[in-house]
């Protein structure tokens, strides 16, 4: 029986257990992986889950949108079309909803991850 204290179980996790774990891991996996839980948190900022307005803060969907342009830009000739299609597909789309929540509209080039997409019309 392991002891507890008031935060939980005593034990530490078992970090070389997680290195290997994440050294079975393909780089294009990881890449993607984030750049998907950028795309969630994002859409998520911008009010277009069921819960909408909720959680809705467009100062922090700017941030991951950029945050998920910068990653794409980087990476891109390293996750192949194949993969850097679709997330530029949805990181488009995730710019257009910027763009069409906010009240004061950003000038072409200045929306959201513009610097490393260029801009962006609907």
């Amino acid at each position: 029986m392991s002891e507890t204290s008031p935060s939980g179980p005593a034990e530490q996790p078992d970090f070389d257990e997680m290195a290997r774990d994440i050294a079975e891991v393909p780089a294009v996996e990881v890449i993607v992986t984030v750049a998907v839980n950028l795309m969630s948190a994002a859409a998520v900022k911008l009010g277009l889950t069921e819960e909408g307005d909720k959680y809705k803060d467009l100062d922090e969907a700017r941030k991951l949108v950029t945050a998920l342009a910068g990653l794409l830009d980087a990476s891109a000739t390293e996750i192949s079309s194949f993969h850097a299609a679709p997330l530029r597909d949805g990181l488009k789309s995730l710019q257009l909803a910027f763009r069409e929540a906010s009240i004061v509209a950003d000038e072409p080039g200045q929306g959201p991850g513009e610097k490393y997409t260029g801009p962006v019309y609907g």
